[in-house]
């Protein structure tokens, strides 16, 4: 059989199909489609699957037509919306020798199939699309590791008087911070008049009081430690150490950051409940109830009683008495005077802040508290430096970076924003992409908007700057790790790097006159904390 017999016998069956087309009560309401399906009846070569498909190709047809004659009658082109391609176009020149109703017909069997065909490869091309946006969305991601924010903390622990949250690893979006890749950091807050139940954990930590008032009590070998804490304070707790916590205010909730190096895994640690019950679960209950009788020489009846009495979490509500009772007597102090300014301080698990007697940088613009491994001796287990800064809203940090020292920096109050300079980081090859990176450029600007718990990593050797808003100071907590033989190198202001250059060096790195490189770096006359871009505008420069 011709080619061309087999496309009539096909247009002939599919003809057949369509009369046949419809359903008893739409043939009752239109003369066509009751034709339609009265040919359908008729067509004893088909067996009832196929008279039903005909019925289903009539409906279907009967509706199409009825949608393109509304759509005349309001004055719009029912076939606008399509644009017939190669395929379309293909299939109606088969029907161009046809005639009548079987033409038209074939017309609309070929644009139903076109239809079908462009709205998969429509959908598909939405898949790809949308696969890509993720995949995008996903490497902007990876490549820009230095800031976390509120979706990269995790609920560790939460009751109605507390919770505690952690961060991701810092090596969660990418490798490139392994430097600090066994470090965790978590905020604990706790709601007034609250208990932490005893606990302990596999990680050295330094705690650091950023609102409000306690009262902790850490439990040593041979002694029990416990002192009032308060906005500003840092502790020491080795791992292992059991501890309980109150907070002493009626009103206030109480806030701690928690830097923590894992012992036993890197980057993971795990909380111990020794007190507690069925809620925290006590660790002694993990023990079998035979070795339980034995090492508390107590009957098993007593022991399931006593220990399935806790059942309201590890942050419990405390009585007024109990909290007086617990912060009225501090332990481990041996002198006395202001402290830490008296001739022993009332713990060397702790150390303030804002006690110290003057800030290390001081003006208008801002202020800088540090507390260095020589005055908090703890502080060279984890060979770190403790600092707060409080930048004046509208003003800015001098830009420097740190020899040696890792940034690990959490905005505490306010909002603004920071500017870094990277190694590129991003595959993107743009005239300037989303990070800041300029076509060809070796360093790529990394920056990012500032507001409270936001997390931000600066590495070692990486200028950076903080920026205040225009509507609130802007207070940030850092812990800067690697900090022995550190050496801070400020790049504008008084005492900038460059103007320790001699005079040829300045001449050949900046092509420049010394005059010239000396009034560019000696303009800025403040030290460490300046006026901010926007103060900065209307001034004259020079």
């Amino acid at each position: 059989m011709s080619a061309k017999s087999k496309l009539s016998t096909l247009i002939l069956i599919l003809s057949l199909v369509f009369l046949y087309a419809g359903r008893l009560a739409f043939a009752k309401q239109d003369p066509e489609l009751k034709q339609c399906t009265h040919q359908c009846r008729v067509q004893q070569q088909y067996d009832e699957k196929q008279k039903e498909e005909c019925v289903r190709t009539c409906e279907e047809y009967h509706r199409e037509k009825k949608d393109r004659e509304s759509l005349k009658e309001v004055g719009q082109d029912p076939d606008v919306e399509f644009h017939p391609g190669g395929e379309l176009s293909e299939c109606q020149s088969r029907c161009v020798g046809l005639a009548g109703e079987v033409r038209q017909l074939c017309l609309f069997r070929c644009q139903q199939k076109w239809r079908r065909d462009y709205a998969s490869r429509w959908e598909e091309e939405g898949k790809k699309q949308s696969k890509e946006d993720a995949e995008d969305e996903g490497e902007e991601e990876k490549h820009n590791p230095y800031v976390f924010e509120d979706k990269h903390f995790s609920t560790a622990i939460k009751t109605g008087k507390g919770r505690v949250d952690l961060l991701t690893k810092f090596t969660h979006n990418s490798d490139i911070l392994r430097g600090i890749e066994n470090y965790r950091l978590a905020l604990l807050v706790a709601s007034p008049k609250s208990f932490v139940v005893p606990n302990h954990f596999d990680a050295n930590a330094i705690f650091v009081v950023t609102q409000g008032r306690g009262t902790l009590t850490l439990i040593h070998e041979d002694k029990r430690e416990s002192f009032n804490i308060e906005t500003g304070d840092i502790i020491h707790v080795r791992a292992g150490t059991p501890l309980y916590l109150i907070n002493r205010d009626d009103n206030e909730k109480l806030f701690i950051v928690k830097l923590l190096q894992p012992i036993n895994q890197p980057d993971h640690y795990e909380v111990f409940y020794g007190a507690g019950g069925a809620k925290p679960e006590s660790f002694y209950e993990t023990f079998s109830t035979e070795i339980l009788e034995a090492a508390l020489k107590t009957s098993r009846d007593k022991l399931e009683r006593f220990f399935d009495k806790q059942g309201k979490g590890p942050f419990l509500e405390a009585s007024k008495e109990q909290i007086e009772a617990m912060s009225s007597h501090e332990e481990g102090s041996k002198g006395g005077g202001l402290w830490p300014f008296g001739s022993e301080s009332k713990s060397k698990s702790a150390f303030n802040l804002f006690r110290k007697r003057e800030p290390s940088h001081c003006n208008r613009y801002g202020q800088l508290f540090e507390v260095e491994e020589d005055e908090f001796k703890r502080l060279k287990d984890f060979d770190l430096r403790v600092s707060y800064a409080n930048i004046t809203k509208g003003c800015m940090s001098a830009p420097f970076y740190n020899s040696r020292a890792i940034k690990i920096a959490i905005v505490v109050k306010g909002e603004g924003y920071f500017e870094m300079v990277s190694p590129p980081v991003s595959p993107k090859s743009s005239q300037e992409d989303s990070g800041g990176r300029k076509s060809g450029s070796r360093y790529q600007k990394i920056s990012s908007r500032l507001r409270s718990d936001t997390v931000f990593v600066v590495p070692a050797g990486h200028p950076f700057v903080t920026v205040a808003s225009r509507n609130n100071n802007l207070e940030i907590l850092c812990f800067e790790v690697n900090i022995e033989n550190n050496v801070r190198y400020l790049l504008a202001g008084e005492g900038n790097y460059v103007q320790q250059f001699e005079k040829e060096a300045k001449e050949l790195a900046f092509k420049s006159k010394e005059e010239e490189v000396d009034r560019i770096f000696g303009n800025q006359d403040e030290e460490f904390f300046f006026p901010g871009p926007r103060q900065q505008r209307g001034r004259d420069y020079e």
